[in-house]
C-alpha cells in the first residue's frame, strides 16, 4: 500500500466540522483504523446544498508514515536587497503592491513601496473617526493606508483568476504570514478583516527585514517624464524619487492618480464597471432558504450568488450580487468629504445577525457621457452618484436606505430596520440616488433573486447605498507582453486600479507578475 492515500469523502455537517469525527470518517473511507496512519491532511473542503440535507465534501491525503516537512513552511526565504543595483518603485501598500515587493526581492530588486494612507494599526482611528464622527481622511479610510481596500473590509480570498499565476502561492505566502492554514483548504477562504490587519503587518516586515523600504503617509503627486519614459515620482512632500521602473498599484478608488497621468498626458481609457447598492438581510434568513433546515448547526453562514439579465430601453445589462459578506457587516467606504459610499466586510467567525451583498449592475461605455469626459466619464458618472447620495441623506457619513419591499413598489419607507451599519441610515427614495435606469434594472434583479431565494425580496430586508467602488472605471493599458505601457516606458500599470484584478488575491498575483516584467526588462540592461 502506498504511504499516502488520497481520499474523497461526502459527510454531514456534524461529522465535517468535528476534528475527531472527520478524522475517523476519513480513515473508515481509506478503510483504516485509528493509529493505523500517523497523519490526516485536508485538501479541500466545500458545502453542496444540493439536496435535502446539506453536506460536506472533504479531500483529504492520509500519511501511514510522517508527511514531508514542506508541508507546513515556510516555504519562502528573501534575501537580502538593501544594497541591490537595481530597484523598483511600487506605488500603493495593497495586496497587488506588497506582492510585488515580495517577488521583487526574490528576484534580486530593491522595492521602494510609497503608501498614501497610514500603517494597519494607525489607520484604525480614522476608520474609528469615520464610523462614530463622520469624519473623512481623504488619505486614511477603508480604501487607503496599508493593505488597500481589502484589509478592513473583508480578507476574501475566492478568485476564478487561475491562469494569471499560482493561487497556491498566494495562500501559502498570507499562511506564513499568519492567516489560518484553513485558507489553503475552504473552496472560497476567507481571513476576516479581525485577522488580516496582523498578516499585512507581517508581509510589511518581511519585506524592510530583507532591505526593503515601505514609508506610509507617502501620496505621489506628479510624475518623473524623460519624454515617454517614467524615471520616477514626486511625492506631497516634494521629494523626487527615482528607479529602474515604476510599479502603479494604486486600488480603484485613486481618482487623483488618474486625473494625474490625464493631465500629464500618460495614456488612460474609461472602462465599464458596476454599480448599486448594498442589500442588508437576518442572516437567519439566508441560512435557513439557504441549507434548507431550521438551524445550520455546525455550518458557516451561508451565502449565496445571484445574476440575473434585464431588458430596460432596449439594452440589456447584468445585474449580480457581488462581495457578498455573510454574517457581516456595511461599512462606510467614501474617499472624500461629500460622498457616500459603503461596502461589506465580514470577521473571520462570521458570527454577525447580519447578511449583507452588494447588489449592483453592469455599467457599460454607452451608459457614460464619453463624448464630454472622455476617459474620465466612467469616474465622473461614479462621483455625481456619491455626492447625490451624501445629499439626499443629509450631508454627512448617514447612508440612504429603503426597504426592499417598498423599493420594488416605489414607496418611501416609514421606517427602517435594525442595521449593522455604524453611522446611520436614512429613509430615501433610492431612485432619486441612482436615477430611474439603475433603479429599474435593479428592480427586475431584486424580483427575480426573490423567486429563487424565498422571502429575500420583501420588507424583511433593506437596501443601502451605494455600492459604487466595485472596480475601477478607468484602465491604465499595457502590453500584454511585457507588462509596460505602450508609450510610457517604465510604467508598469498594476492591479485593479489599473483594470488588471478584482480581488485580493488576483491582485497580488498580478503584482506578483508585474515584479517579473521589471526584472525582465531590467536585467537586459
Amino acid at each position: 500500500m502506498s504511504e499516502k492515500l488520497e481520499i474523497e469523502a461526502l459527510l454531514p455537517p456534524e461529522v465535517a466540522y468535528d476534528e475527531y469525527a472527520r478524522y475517523r470518517a476519513l480513515l473508515a473511507a481509506a478503510g483504516l483504523e485509528p493509529g493505523e496512519a500517523d497523519f490526516v491532511h485536508l485538501r479541500k473542503r466545500s458545502i453542496d446544498a444540493r439536496g435535502r440535507q446539506p453536506l460536506v465534501r472533504l479531500r483529504a491525503d492520509i500519511w501511514r508514515t510522517a508527511p514531508p516537512t514542506d508541508l507546513f513552511g515556510p516555504w519562502f526565504q528573501y534575501p537580502d536587497v538593501s544594497r541591490a543595483r537595481r530597484s523598483v518603485i511600487i506605488v500603493g501598500a495593497g495586496p497587488a503592491g506588497l506582492f510585488a515587493a515580495l517577488r521583487a526581492i526574490e528576484l534580486g530588486m530593491k522595492p521602494i513601496v510609497l503608501e498614501r494612507g497610514k500603517d494597519v494599526r494607525t489607520r484604525r482611528r480614522d476608520l474609528a473617526a469615520l464610523n462614530k464622527e463622520h469624519v473623512v481622511n481623504p488619505d486614511s479610510n477603508y480604501c487607503f493606508g496599508e493593505g488597500g481596500a481589502g484589509t478592513y473590509s473583508d480578507g476574501k480570498l475566492y478568485t476564478r483568476s487561475t491562469k494569471r499565476g499560482d493561487i497556491q502561492r498566494i495562500l501559502k505566502l498570507l499562511v506564513q504570514h499568519g492567516a489560518t492554514p484553513e485558507i489553503m483548504v475552504d473552496a472560497h477562504p476567507h481571513i476576516g478583516t479581525n485577522k488580516l490587519p496582523g498578516v499585512v503587518a507581517a508581509l510589511r516586515e518581511s519585506i524592510r527585514q530583507a532591505g526593503g523600504e515601505v514609508r506610509f503617509d507617502t501620496r505621489v503627486t506628479d510624475l518623473i517624464l524623460d519624454g515617454n519614459h517614467l524615471r520616477g515620482v514626486v511625492t506631497a512632500g516634494g521629494e523626487a524619487l527615482e528607479a529602474d521602473a515604476v510599479i502603479l498599484a494604486t486600488g480603484h478608488s485613486a481618482r487623483d492618480i488618474y486625473e494625474l497621468l490625464h493631465k500629464r498626458g500618460v495614456r488612460i481609457e474609461a472602462k465599464p464597471f458596476a454599480l448599486g447598492v448594498r442589500v442588508e438581510h437576518q442572516q437567519e434568513l439566508i441560512d435557513q432558504a439557504q441549507y434548507r433546515r431550521a438551524d445550520r448547526g455546525p455550518l458557516p453562514a451561508a451565502s449565496y450568488s445571484l445574476v440575473h439579465q434585464t431588458q430596460w430601453q432596449g439594452k440589456q445589462r447584468g445585474v449580480f450580487s457581488f462581495c457578498m459578506c455573510p454574517g457581516g457587516f456595511i461599512v462606510p467606504a467614501a474617499t472624500a468629504p461629500g460622498e457616500v459610499v459603503v461596502n461589506g466586510m465580514s470577521p473571520s467567525r462570521r458570527d454577525s445577525r447580519f447578511a449583507n451583498s452588494g447588489i449592483v449592475t453592469a455599467i457599460e461605455l454607452e451608459d457614460m457621457d464619453l463624448k464630454r469626459y472622455g476617459a474620465l466619464a466612467g469616474l465622473q458618472l461614479q462621483q455625481e452618484i456619491e455626492q447625490r447620495a451624501c445629499q439626499l441623506a443629509g450631508n454627512t457619513q448617514l447612508a440612504p436606505a429603503q426597504r426592499l419591499g417598498d423599493f420594488l413598489k416605489g414607496k418611501i419607507s416609514s421606517e427602517l430596520l435594525e442595521t449593522s451599519y455604524q453611522p446611520g441610515l436614512v429613509p430615501v427614495n433610492m431612485e432619486q440616488v441612482l436615477g430611474k435606469g439603475l433603479a429599474a434594472r435593479l428592480r427586475q434583479g431584486f424580483e427575480n433573486f426573490g423567486r429563487k431565494i424565498p422571502g429575500y425580496a420583501t420588507n424583511a430586508a433593506q437596501i443601502v447605498g451605494v455600492e459604487s467602488r466595485t472596480s475601477a472605471p478607468v484602465r491604465i493599458p499595457r502590453d500584454p507582453a511585457t507588462l509596460q505601457h505602450p508609450e510610457t516606458t517604465g510604467l508598469f500599470p498594476c492591479g485593479e486600479g489599473a483594470g488588471f484584478a478584482g480581488g485580493i488575491v488576483s491582485a497580488a498575483m498580478d503584482g506578483e507578475r508585474c515584479a517579473e516584467a521589471v526584472a525582465a526588462l531590467v536585467t537586459r540592461f
